[in-house]
């Protein structure tokens, strides 16, 4: 396959795979972006419509995701072309791109959930691999010996909410440095599967009002907020937002337009773009999806006056969780460390931003690619020593 669509440079990347099983059809890529502070970390999404770019944006989104999160993984992202079909068939893909690149895990890469891929993919995957740390997001009752030690370590899926954890912490810091308070605060959420359906359920415990819920299918826009009951029976039956029964059904164009204090983008890549950017009047965007806009929109917005959270900064729940389960930690001090490290981080980048007058996406990246550089810069001085230190050897 062509790989035009994937910009090389000095950072990456370092393996483009292309997965092909002619038995059953399954294609599939993975990117490992680059492996300096570990091994490249990114779930596995399936969808009828992936591209390399997309698969390579996201794999460089993840090795500054975890720079900029002080976590020992690198970045990579893995794809998979599906189409939809029964359950057995799906097993099959993900078991048949297990066994193609496990050669990779877990040294060069892990696996973890993400679009149409959650715990039971993830034990699937392991399964296969025959590695317990090929993969995160396992189910909790998928659980490992510690060898020599009593005890086990068990999976921490991302069914927990780790990732909407992340983004309404990240929330409650960007809106109390605009100077708004949460509880009195105006949210629309666009995106109502794992992520956006645990932001509001984590926003609205902090205080703030959802008044608008957007899915694939459609918006709902409930001025005085959700019934909470009535959106939890929603969320916990995998339900469409526009099951809800009480809001009012508006146009998805017009999700962009509302008169509210925060928007957050929990859905697909892009979402915000040239046709709806001049739409928004919220004050506050945080981006809980990745790469929610590209480069140029998202500095427009900047440029109008528009606090924006990057997903590198805002979504790392979700990878940081992935790294507390690899070391064995539990789901309580799981979300200690993400609170502590997303009020931290988006504290610090909101601060640097507007000291410098920079995008915080900018502010970020910089300080990710700094961290990734010297990274780099002391792995080519070891490589060095240890050629010399060869010298003197029998």
């Amino acid at each position: 396959m062509d790989t035009q669509f994937i910009k090389k440079d000095a950072l990456g990347p370092e393996y483009v795979t292309f997965v092909y099983d002619s038995k059953i059809g399954m294609e599939g890529i993975l990117v490992i972006d680059n492996t300096v502070l570990g091994p490249g970390k990114g779930g596995i999404r399936m969808t009828p419509d992936i591209t390399q770019e997309e698969i390579f944006r996201l794999a460089r989104a993840m090795t500054l995701k975890n720079a900029i999160s002080g976590i020992p993984f690198g970045g990579a992202k893995a794809g998979i072309i599906w189409k939809g079909g029964p359950d057995q068939l799906k097993k099959q893909y993900i078991q048949s791109f297990a066994e193609a690149i496990k050669i990779f895990t877990p040294k060069k890469y892990v696996a973890g959930p993400d679009v149409n891929t959650g715990e039971r993919e993830m034990k699937w995957f392991v399964e296969t691999t025959g590695r317990w740390k090929s993969a995160t997001g396992k189910p909790t009752n998928l659980c490992m010996k510690i060898f020599g030690k009593p005890g086990e370590k068990c999976g921490i899926p991302h069914e927990f909410g780790s990732a909407g954890f992340g983004v309404a912490e990240a929330t409650a810091v960007a809106a109390e440095f605009a100077g708004i308070e949460l509880k009195k605060s105006i949210v629309a959420i666009h995106g109502f599967g794992n992520v956006g359906s645990f932001v509001y359920t984590f926003l609205t415990k902090l205080g703030a009002k959802v008044v608008a819920i957007a899915d694939k299918n459609g918006v709902v826009f409930s001025e005085q907020g959700f019934e909470r009951k009535k959106l939890e029976f929603l969320i916990k039956e995998k339900k469409s937002i526009m099951e809800y029964k009480g809001g009012k059904i508006i146009e998805s164009n017009d999700f962009w337009n509302l008169p509210i204090d925060i928007i957050i983008p929990a859905s697909v890549t892009d979402v915000i773009n040239e046709k709806n950017k001049n739409l928004i009047r919220a004050k506050i965007i945080v981006e809980a999806g990745n790469i929610s806009m590209g480069e140029k929109v998202e500095e427009e917005l900047f440029q109008r006056g528009i606090l924006i959270v990057p997903d590198i900064v805002a979504n790392a729940g979700g990878v940081i969780s992935s790294f507390t389960e690899y070391r064995g930690y539990n789901p309580k001090r799981m979300f200690e460390i993400i609170k502590q490290k997303i009020s931290r981080n988006t504290k610090f980048i909101l601060r640097k931003s507007k000291e410098k007058n920079l995008s915080p996406r900018i502010v970020a990246e910089e300080i990710a690619k700094k961290r990734v550089w010297e990274a780099m810069r002391k792995r080519k001085i070891s490589k060095k020593r240890l050629r010399r230190s060869d010298l003197f050897t029998c």
